[in-house]
Parts: structure tokens; C-alpha cells; sequence
């Protein structure tokens, strides 16, 4: 928000996160059903993405690890048990 002459001007962003883009950007379709499941749900861990997407740990922390590595996801300050990624 910025203040502008008196009143003030708020700029809007488009979703950038749907299923199309997300596939543009090189996200396979686990990693794209990972990112539409944290914007409903507001964050995963490596074992809600094992449990949602069927995988093993190894793949989860490797698909996880590159959707932060692409920013779109971020870990949170917690290692181990207890973390998350959240966007």
C-alpha cells in the first residue's frame, strides 16, 4: 500500500501459482499437487507429502528441496521433526 496525494493506492498481484504456470516453470506433477496443497492448506511437511502424493521420504525431501531451491516454497527455521515448507 502506498500513500498517494491524500488517499491511497494498493497494488493487486495475479496468481501466479495455478497448475499451468506451475507446470511452465518445470515442476513435475507431484511437486505441482505439493504446491496447490500448501495454498489450501498453508503449509506440508516431508510427511503429509509422503502420505498425499504416495511417495517414499527420499523422494519427498528431493521434491521438496527443489521446489525450494526454485523459490517457490521456503523451509521453515525448524530442521527435523517439526518442519515445514510453506510458500
Amino acid at each position: 500500500m502506498q500513500e498517494l496525494d491524500g488517499g491511497f493506492s494498493i497494488t493487486l498481484f495475479k496468481n501466479t501459482l495455478t497448475e499451468e504456470q506451475l507446470t511452465k516453470l518445470g515442476l513435475n506433477a507431484r511437486q505441482v499437487k505439493a504446491v496447490l496443497y500448501v495454498k489450501e492448506k498453508g503449509k506440508i511437511t516431508n510427511k503429509e507429502y509422503q502420505e498425499v502424493l504416495g511417495v517414499a521420504r527420499m523422494t519427498a525431501t528431493r521434491d521438496l528441496t527443489q521446489l525450494v531451491e526454485k523459490g517457490i516454497l521456503k523451509s521453515s527455521d525448524t530442521k527435523g521433526a517439526g518442519s515445514y515448507y510453506e510458500l
